[in-house]
């Protein structure tokens, strides 16, 4: 893997994205929750969806805002994830890395929102 493959950000998107509906997908017969389950979904693939639309904007001014959609539906991704962990019947470590991959995005997004707005 290259660097530039490596902090591909569209990339890591899509690859949280894909992850969440697979964990989701497994656990959705087992699991009461399913509600959580949708909005998770939901969420998780805006966030590359958004970046890529950031990423092809027109101006600076549109791809802060579309950066800030994607950090809010990192959040959002966050909180249903927290939920689905907190209420399963035991401990899964993959959704737990979800999680935390969730918490990482929103602080790339937020750190990109940072970088852009002091140029």
């Amino acid at each position: 893997m290259t660097d530039e493959k490596k902090y591909d950000l569209e990339e890591r998107t899509y690859k949280f994205a894909r992850d969440v509906y697979k964990i989701c997908k497994k656990i959705k017969s087992k699991y009461f929750g399913f509600e959580y389950i949708n909005q998770v979904i939901r969420s998780s693939a805006s966030i590359g969806s958004n970046y890529i639309e950031a990423n092809e904007s027109l101006s600076k001014k549109d791809f802060i805002y579309r950066t800030k959609i994607c950090r809010k539906e990192a959040k959002e991704t966050e909180y249903w994830l927290r939920l689905l962990l907190e209420t399963a019947e035991k401990k899964n470590s993959e959704l737990e890395t979800l999680y935390k991959e969730s918490i990482e995005l929103k602080k790339i997004f937020s750190a990109i929102i940072n970088k852009t707005t002091l140029k």
